[in-house]
């Protein structure tokens, strides 16, 4: 079996007497991509940079290949994209990518066709030789993230990759995580938005205030979710029928009913005792979970709502 690029042991980190990460432990398995997801200041970007050894824990210790980061047994294997977008602003785009490769043990020559070739493959030929400080803002996030892999490693560290980006743009690097993940690399990306997980992973990872509190399969985390429907009915006095099923109830300003389902419950269960008692459906919809109800379902509102208002604080 092979080693495994990633493993986090019981890291804490403080800054200034504030907990960033508290006993964060995890393994990435060669060949998967992970998002490891948490609302801004969950401690994902401090774990990833402990992961590099970029910065040290304060509490346990990190393997990277089997090793310390920063073992020259890892040179080459990782490809970093971090949170803080930056390119030398008087460089063109393919002397960034040439630039990256060299760093990673690519000749000159070879570092700069390939860049060349990368740049044809996205669609950037025109970005050459433009210089960085004259890009729009997605065109250089996406020389940045061609910078990171343009020397083939084994392994993606990809922080925040999305942010910043409009969603045409967030699409094409959607395509370039999947093509990366085609050729049997490892990924692990953290992003505050969910959905690109949701599109992406078979594995996701949730931080909360700084601790795990989620670690395994998408679908095992979707199921944590609340499961909603929406019915809509013209026969009088339906609700009373579907009310048994219900965790929650509510009427939409449509007069359809939004209900979340007792865990006990299913929807063929609600839609069996619909035609058996003759109720005429107008509407009948289960929603799909997404990871966000999962999230808050696993965190609590109330938590949420704390690190939503801190992140504003910040921002602010």
């Amino acid at each position: 079996m092979l080693n495994s690029p990633l493993s986090v042991h019981n890291v804490t980190k403080r800054f200034g007497g504030k907990m960033a990460v508290d006993d964060v432990s995890f393994t990435v398995n060669p060949g998967e991509i992970i998002g490891f997801l948490g609302p801004n200041g969950a401690g994902k970007t401090t774990t990833l940079r402990m992961a590099l050894g970029l910065i040290k824990p304060d509490e346990g210790h990190v393997e990277l290949f089997g090793g310390e980061p920063g073992d020259e047994s890892a040179f080459g294997r990782i490809g970093f994209l971090p949170e803080e977008r930056g390119l030398y602003k008087k460089q063109t785009a393919r002397e960034s990518i040439a630039h990256m490769a060299r760093l990673n043990g690519m000749k000159g020559k070879q570092a700069f066709m390939l860049a060349d070739e990368m740049l044809d493959k996205y669609g950037l030929s025109e970005a050459k030789r433009k210089k960085n400080k004259d890009m729009s803002k997605g065109m250089a996030q996406k020389v940045q993230l061609l910078s990171a892999i343009a020397h083939d490693p084994e392994f993606y560290i990809l922080d925040e990759p999305f942010s910043g980006l409009d969603p045409v743009n967030q699409q094409v690097l959607e395509s370039m995580v999947r093509e990366i993940a085609e050729r049997d690399s490892t990924v692990i990306f953290s992003t505050h938005v969910m959905e690109h997980a949701e599109r992406l992973c078979d594995r996701i990872i949730l931080m909360a205030g700084g601790r795990k509190v989620f670690d395994g399969p998408t679908e095992e985390a979707l199921a944590k979710a609340p499961r909603r429907m929406i019915i809509g009915s013209d026969t009088e006095g339906y609700k009373d029928s579907i009310t048994p099923f219900a965790k929650s109830l509510e009427t939409r300003e449509d007069g359809a009913l939004d209900l979340i389902l007792k865990d006990d419950a299913k929807s063929q269960d609600v839609l069996e005792r619909c035609v058996k008692q003759k109720i005429n459906l107008t509407r009948f919809e289960p929603k799909q979970a997404t990871l966000h109800e999962a999230f808050v379902a696993m965190v609590g509102k109330d938590l949420l709502a704390t690190m939503e208002l801190e992140d504003a604080e910040v921002a602010s």
